[in-house]
């Protein structure tokens, strides 16, 4: 005699590749997380442009890029893909390292943990627009949670949020920017790679970013100290080329709106950093809103899996 249950059992190659997303993600998310304290730290002395730092790292990053590609012989993108490529270039090549490179002149790293703070919740709202993944009302509920969580933890951390800054219209401009470049990344890496699809999308803005690097030099001799200069290396190399290695390969793995609420740590690791790097507080409000964070984080994460065990 058998027994008979009506139990469904978790898929253990589901929950495993789950898994492995999460660990990717979590690797570009920690690669990521000091771009904001960087950034500043490169604008701060005023020897070197945010135009030059925004653009100057994506030219790099793209010889990097067209470097990679050619000693291992990538295929080229085919038809569409080249239109998917450019937005993935506008999103994440152009828009956020100039709009944020911007905004950080006027505003300290801590206040712009608060962009960071909405952007899983923004790249998880362009997932489902542009993926069709249909995450729970649970999933929903938590991430709205833990969006609110940081945006609350990073804004009092920046000095609040009360009166709208030209630099925070550029913070949010980013925000948008990432997002959808993140999406349509996460996508597009499915098909191409995940470090191929950033290394086409560096190629491809390449010749805009190159010009606009040599505009800002034109315009104004870049200069800096060795650590300002040492920002610049890192935001070039890794914000802007290696860490999309790791992130975009979490997102190809997916779901992707599940990979995306680990950005919800980034707040909290930039937050450090900018204590660390910059001499910023770090007070026992700090550590404990940093808790909350990634506890809502985690909520939102154990939610997607459990529905997609189901």
């Amino acid at each position: 005699m058998r027994l008979q249950s009506s139990a469904t059992l978790p898929d253990p190659a589901a929950l495993s590749r789950s898994r492995a997303g999460l660990g990717w993600g979590l690797l570009g998310v920690g690669a990521f997380s000091f771009t904001v304290p960087f950034t500043r730290v490169a604008v701060a002395g005023g020897g070197m442009s945010p135009l030059f730092i925004g653009s100057g790292r994506a030219a790099i990053a793209a010889l990097l890029a067209a470097a990679a590609l050619a000693i291992t012989r990538q295929r080229l993108p085919r038809g569409a893909q080249w239109g998917r490529v450019a937005i993935v270039a506008g999103g994440v090549v152009v828009g956020f390292p100039v709009l944020t490179s911007f905004a950080l002149t006027a505003t300290p790293a801590s206040h712009g943990a608060v962009v960071i703070a909405v952007l899983p919740a923004a790249t998880a709202v362009a997932a489902v627009l542009r993926g069709r993944e249909r995450p729970p009302a649970r999933f929903w509920i938590t991430a709205a949670a833990g969006s609110a969580v940081a945006v609350v933890f990073a804004a009092l951390q920046g000095g609040g949020l009360s009166g709208l800054h030209w630099s925070d219209l550029l913070l949010f401009g980013a925000v948008a920017a990432a997002a959808i470049g993140y999406a349509e990344g996460g996508l597009l890496a499915r098909e191409l790679g995940a470090w191929q699809t950033v290394s086409w999308a560096l190629v491809l803005a390449a010749p805009l970013m190159i010009a606009l690097t040599g505009f800002s030099m034109a315009q104004q001799s870049p200069s800096g100290t060795a650590v300002e200069w040492a920002a610049f290396a890192y935001l070039a190399v890794v914000s802007m080329y290696l860490g999309f290695f790791a992130w975009y390969r979490g997102l190809a793995i997916g779901p992707m709106a599940q990979v995306s609420q680990v950005q919800l740590t980034q707040p909290v690791m930039s937050i450090c950093w900018a204590a660390l790097f910059l001499g910023e507080d770090l007070t026992w409000p700090t550590v404990v809103g940093g808790l909350a964070v990634i506890a809502c984080a985690a909520t939102a994460v154990r939610t997607r899996l459990g529905h997609s065990a189901k």
